[in-house]
């Protein structure tokens, strides 16, 4: 192999290697789902009557920023975004009851729904863990709650180490599989359709 060849052949490897290893700073929020959504048949006809308004989600996270870390060697790697968490998470929350067939506005709604987003992370090591945590609340036009609880997901999936697309999915997922057991709850729909729950 001549010099300039074994110097090109070098260079290669080492640009290869950088972009291996460039930090996961200041990254976009991207939905990227890949589980569909399967709502089980559930009965939504009276949630299905009200106008669901939906406020920006608080992001109630110690560290705001941060949204996932590579653990597979002794530094971890971290993953931050530029993104705001609430406004990303309730957006899609949001997303996920309209492709439920429920009818969400962004103002004069029948109820209001509010929520703090406790937890929204991706541990990777020789898997991709995600897992969202939310609080929610439903109140009615006078103010007055007719719902509050918890709602978490969680999800895991093998890729590529360090992958920007597969933090993406993780943290998709969960919180897909945090908001569809929050549709299929009797009391949250009973809420939604602007009745007191029995909590």
């Amino acid at each position: 192999m001549s010099n300039r060849k074994l110097f090109a052949a070098v260079l290669l490897a080492l640009n290869l290697g950088a972009c291996a290893t460039q930090p996961l700073n200041d990254v976009p929020l991207v939905w990227k789902p890949t589980s569909e959504l399967n709502f089980g048949g559930v009965d939504l006809s009276e949630a299905r009557r009200s106008k669901i308004q939906f406020e920006p989600f608080v992001d109630a996270r110690k560290q705001p920023a941060l949204i996932a870390e590579n653990r597979e060697d002794a530094i971890p790697r971290p993953v931050t975004t530029s993104g705001n968490v609430g406004e990303f998470v309730s957006a899609n929350v949001r997303q996920i009851l309209d492709r439920a067939g429920l009818d969400t506005v962004d103002s004069g709604g029948d109820v209001i729904v509010s929520g703090e987003v406790r937890d929204f992370f991706v541990e990777e090591t020789s898997l991709y863990k995600g897992t969202v945590q939310l609080h929610l609340s439903v109140r009615n036009r006078a103010g007055v709650t007719l719902w509050s609880g918890s709602a978490s997901g969680t999800a895991q999936r093998f890729g590529r180490s360090y992958s920007q697309e597969n933090y993406y999915e993780v943290l998709s997922d969960s919180l897909i599989n945090a908001t569809v057991p929050l549709v299929q709850d009797w009391d949250f729909r009973r809420a939604l359709a602007g009745q007191a729950s029995n909590r």
